[in-house]
């Protein structure tokens, strides 16, 4: 769409209105795995796109994973899930006491984290879940900059003022929840309330926001990860170092993190727009992104790996009429783009693009 905003691509949204149970269905099932998996990959944690896929839908694991990973994700889903029931009830407000429920959804139980500090000395500390933090919280920029956050004493304080906040600028209804969203999110993550889990749980409230007001919910792609943390650093530099300023922060405050956060919206539901109504064998998609093959012989190899549940070579020259070199060769790159794997048994295959 040319000159793409957020009022273009919404009016593009509402034209495919209303949608049908299988729409539905397979923008849930395209949500879950891309929203997981890319919150989960900015914090660090290791699990491939097609794991996640596969321990969200099918609720297996494939491959080598990290057993905190596996736990972090599913944990994730289940948050994603509680904070979607939680913004379809109309009329609630927000309270502090959701969102602390929500981060003890995401982190599941207290952990200690052990440090070693010089001299061999070893400490430890306890990440409370679902508990405000008890110790200073600060980041390092990218620029070798300490930024520090809210400290623990105003922590209870801010986020008693965030939530009223929201709560009154919701009835009010003067911001757009385009608006609401990305100031809520910029407050709070200037408070940092918890230990750990604040920037899954800032990307949770955006679409809780968003989601109670009808709108399409969002990913924050963790490929774009610096141009999303340079967006926050700007607004950061615009506001200034104290915490509780950026904690009040209004919107002509935010504009560097406004606009980064215009521009996503405005991908994100128009990507959901073409996903839903584009009817093309050529065009896929893959975490996010829009694949456009230049030949057909890919969809034929791809549909064929999805409607049979084994595949030689010679099966899909027969399938498709392609020769076994040409699909070799389609096959090689299909694999190192990580679109399929190779499934447990013999000529099996895992897709995970989708149309």
């Amino acid at each position: 769409m040319k000159y793409l905003n957020v009022k273009k691509a919404l009016v593009a949204w509402q034209g495919l209105q209303p949608l049908s149970d299988k729409d539905k269905e397979r923008l849930s099932r395209r949500f879950t795995v891309d929203f997981n998996y890319n919150s989960n990959h900015i914090e660090g944690n290791t699990l491939t796109y097609g794991q996640t896929e596969i321990l969200l839908l099918f609720g297996k694991v494939i491959g080598e994973a990290d057993v905190h990973d596996i736990q972090e994700m599913t944990a994730s889903n289940v948050g994603l899930r509680m904070m979607t029931e939680e913004a379809a009830v109309s009329g609630m407000p927000l309270t502090q006491n959701f969102i602390r429920t929500l981060h003890k959804t995401i982190l599941r139980d207290d952990y200690t984290v052990y440090r070693d500090l010089p001299g061999g000395v070893q400490t430890s500390y306890v990440i409370p879940a679902g508990q405000y933090k008890t110790r200073p919280n600060s980041v390092i920029t990218r620029y070798g900059d300490r930024f520090a956050y809210a400290s623990p004493e105003e922590t209870p304080a801010l986020m008693g003022d965030l939530v009223d906040w929201y709560n009154a600028a919701e009835q009010a209804g003067k911001l757009s929840p385009v608006e609401l969203a990305a100031l809520f999110h910029y407050r709070y993550i200037l408070i940092h309330p918890f230990e750990d889990g604040n920037g899954r749980m800032a990307r949770l409230m955006v679409n809780f926001i968003l989601s109670r007001h009808g709108y399409p919910m969002i990913v924050v792609r963790s490929r774009r990860k610096r141009e999303y943390l340079e967006a926050l650093h700007q607004t950061d530099l615009e506001v200034g170092p104290v915490p509780g300023d950026g904690a009040h922060a209004e919107l002509k405050d935010i504009r560097p993190f406004l606009k980064y956060f215009n521009k996503l919206v405005a991908t994100e539901v128009y990507n959901d727009v073409l996903f839903l109504s584009e009817r093309n064998e050529n065009v896929w998609w893959y975490d996010g992104e829009r694949i456009v093959f230049r030949t057909p012989n890919y969809a034929k190899i791809l549909n064929a790996m999805q409607t049979q549940p084994a595949l030689t070579l010679a099966d899909m020259k027969a399938e498709t009429g392609i020769s076994v070199a040409a699909i070799q060769k389609l096959l090689n790159q299909l694999l190192a783009k990580k679109y399929v794997e190779r499934g447990e048994k013999e000529g099996s295959w895992r897709v995970f693009l989708t149309q």
